[in-house]
């Protein structure tokens, strides 16, 4: 339902800048945007103009650009102000804007309107938020890809596969005394199979866009003594992390976020694993085998001087991360250099040794995110999915053992489940949350 007041916000970012650009969007931003202009303003043609104050006073000179609702980025009629980049100067022309009938923008509320005026749907006014905050140019052209729909089609294809499914199903349960391979059983079962395989590819595409948007987990890990902390220090760049020569230094988790040759990781640093009866010690030690359970990337860091002593009580320990590399650190201790498999390299913590190498195969562990194709996603898409996955499962099941109404049950609420991707489905609880992490102006 089109919203009747007229928002305005500042659109650049903080700041001085050459150019500043005040956003008006709603059913008065032509009339107000010709106020200040002093003149009539031409559907999508730029016009010189002289920004003036109530009483006539000089506010600026720019260009004043008209977009025509529904042919605008809101879906309503939208003006821009393009004066120059003095912070001052953008807040009086929101003063003046407001003066004429306007409200100050909420954060989102451009993006917002867009979504709801249908020019864009949930995932894709997500992905402007994340094409601005985008720090790679990986992550902006995953963002764009998203923006553009990628993600957004692929799922509304898995709805329309599911929906299809759903109506073979439903047709079915008219004919319940006869067998289900006689109504096409065989064929359902094998599309509802293509469908599950489908959404399994895309949720683990979601996954790696969630961590092209979000960066790495990485949790460091290890015997007490081996250089964790020192790594730490080292891939930060500075002196965060505590080092003694006493083990057991380390007894909470401690983070830091960096950026390593355009890759962004969370480095975790955390208690050095071993029987202890110190309660403090086990508590930390309690703490880094849950952060385990949310990692990504797992950086094992033994003493290279004695690497199995340590290696062997790590093995249960990282059952179920998604990938390891082991650390030899101290290298630079050893009289000659080691042998090692290929999940695993030489550094040293202290000289800098081996650095670039790990540089390096950090960079490719998180290059197959942001690979052709790839695109961005959140947290709550990839819950979306396997929430789907769930309920394609049941359906299944319950198919298998030929329960139809469940499993009619189970497709609809797998179609409803990937509806709230694109808020086709029970959108409103999520709009307040989502927008609101968006800067003012978008």
């Amino acid at each position: 339902m089109p919203d009747t007041v007229t928002i305005v916000a500042i659109a650049t970012a903080a700041g001085e800048g050459g150019v500043g650009i005040v956003r008006l969007s709603g059913p008065q931003a032509r009339h107000i945007g010709e106020r200040i202009c002093g003149k009539p303003l031409g559907v999508r043609s730029a016009r010189y103009a002289r920004f003036a104050d109530a009483d006539g006073t000089l506010l600026d000179d720019g260009i004043a650009l008209y977009f025509a609702a529904p042919a605008s980025f809101t879906g309503e009629d939208v003006v821009e102000l393009q004066a120059h980049g003095s912070p001052v100067l953008l807040r009086e022309l929101v003063a003046r804007c407001v003066a004429l009938g306007a409200r100050q923008a909420a954060p989102g509320e451009f993006s917002q309107r867009a979504f709801l005026n249908g020019k864009l749907d949930l995932a894709q006014a997500e992905a402007v938020a994340d094409l601005i905050t985008a720090t790679d140019l990986r992550a902006a052209r995953a963002a764009r890809r998203s923006l553009d729909g990628v993600f957004s089609q692929q799922t509304e294809a898995l709805m329309a596969q599911v929906l299809a499914i759903r109506v073979h199903v439903e047709a079915t349960i008219d004919f319940a005394d006869e067998p289900l391979e006689t109504l096409g059983g065989a064929l359902l079962r094998r599309r509802l199979e293509e469908t599950r395989t489908a959404l399994a590819d895309l949720r683990a595409a979601a996954e790696r866009g969630q961590k092209l948007r979000d960066g790495l987990h990485v949790v460091l890990v290890g015997p007490p003594n081996a250089g964790k902390s020192s790594l730490l220090n080292a891939l930060a760049g500075t002196d965060r992390a505590i080092v003694t020569e006493i083990a057991g230094t380390t007894r909470d988790l401690l983070q830091e976020t960096v950026r390593i040759d355009g890759v962004e990781l969370t480095l975790v640093d955390t208690a050095g694993l071993r029987p202890s009866e110190d309660r403090i010690e086990a508590e930390g030690m309690r703490r880094a085998r849950v952060e385990l359970t949310r990692a990504d990337l797992a950086l094992a860091v033994l003493d290279a001087r004695d690497p199995e002593a340590g290696r062997g009580a790590l093995v249960d320990d990282l059952d179920g991360v998604p990938a390891v590399l082991w650390l030899h650190n101290k290298a630079d201790l050893l009289a000659q250099p080691m042998s090692l498999a290929d999940d695993a390299l030489a550094i040293s913590a202290k000289t800098g040794a081996g650095l670039a190498d790990l540089h390096a195969r950090l960079h490719a562990l998180a290059g197959g995110m942001g690979g052709e194709g790839a695109f961005t996603a959140r947290a709550r898409h990839v819950h979306a999915l396997a929430q789907a996955q769930e309920w394609l499962q049941q359906a299944a099941d319950e198919l298998a053992h030929e329960r139809l109404e469940l499993a009619a049950e189970g497709l609809v609420r797998a179609h409803d489940a990937l509806g709230e991707i694109g808020g086709r489905v029970d959108a409103d609880r999520l709009l307040g949350h989502i927008f609101s992490t968006f800067c003012v102006g978008k």
